[in-house]
């Protein structure tokens, strides 16, 4: 394999696969599929995946394969990606995960397989729009009084909620319920977790709903949960992995053997399935 690397704002050799050129103008449409950390290394990624492509549909080529696009949620295949698909079950197979395998694994990652942790906080809104510099002085300014006088009584937090907040929680004296991590703002799940089981928070919290005061009741711990109930889950996750796997290795092949310019395959090849 013969391979030259191009600069995305000034490539002096042209991509191409076995003498077939990828325009420019194709890299830069798909490189839009590829946000990075920079405008080069969104091309290169883009660059890539069209090098990928072109390897496949030109073995699908050689073979002779063709399929009927297959529509899944409303999305319709292309006929390209039918090609592809259909070169991917022609000359990749892997094995089933049995359940040995799928003991192993779930014994290796209990930590994956818990339940989430439960959180059962309370708290009161003072709403108000961070972009209004005065209603938000005012709501912070109603928050830091309300909880001084928290502070001083505990027991004043759920009337303080039914006759302040802004929340319709207001009416459970400040209940949400038991929520799980990602439920709530950062700021709010960040100020949360910080707390012990009855203890309200030092500080009001701002997010972007206003001035909260936050109360931490109860938290659940999350439970390992039994092989039994994440079987069939570890067993997609495993024949994925080795599905992933095949093609990746399937892929580099194909570039081994292929003439490349303009695009640099040294890291390891985007699967398709990506």
């Amino acid at each position: 394999m013969r391979i030259a690397v191009s600069h995305p704002q000034a490539p002096s050799v042209p991509v191409a696969v076995n003498g077939v050129a990828i325009p420019a103008s194709a890299i830069a449409r798909e490189a839009q599929n590829h946000p990075d950390v920079s405008p080069q290394a969104a091309w290169r990624e883009a660059a890539r995946a069209l090098v990928v492509r072109e390897l496949l549909l030109q073995r699908a080529r050689t073979l002779g394969l063709a399929a009927e696009p297959r529509s899944e949620e409303g999305v319709r295949e292309t006929e390209e990606e039918a090609r592809i698909r259909a070169l991917l079950e022609a000359e990749i197979s892997t094995p089933r995960a049995d359940d040995a395998s799928c003991r192993r694994y779930h014994a290796s990652n209990h930590a994956r397989f818990r339940s989430p942790d439960l959180y059962e906080p309370l708290h009161i809104l003072f709403r108000a729009d961070r972009s209004d510099s005065a209603a938000y002085a005012t709501a912070l300014t109603r928050a830091r009084s309300a909880l001084a006088e928290i502070q001083t009584n505990p027991r004043s937090f759920e009337a303080l909620a039914r006759a302040l907040s802004d929340c319709p929680s207001a009416q459970e004296g400040g209940r949400l319920g038991q929520v799980a991590r990602g439920q709530t703002t950062p700021e709010f799940e960040a100020a949360m977790l910080r707390l012990r089981p009855g203890e309200t928070g030092a500080e009001p919290v701002a997010t972007r709903y206003g001035v909260h005061i936050v109360r931490l009741e109860r938290r659940v711990e999350g439970v390992a949960l039994p092989f039994e109930q994440v079987h069939a889950r570890i067993a997609a996750y495993l024949e994925e992995s080795a599905w992933r796997h095949a093609v990746a290795q399937y892929v580099a092949r194909l570039a081994g053997e292929a003439e490349i310019t303009g695009c640099d395959m040294a890291p390891a090849a985007p699967s398709p399935l990506q």
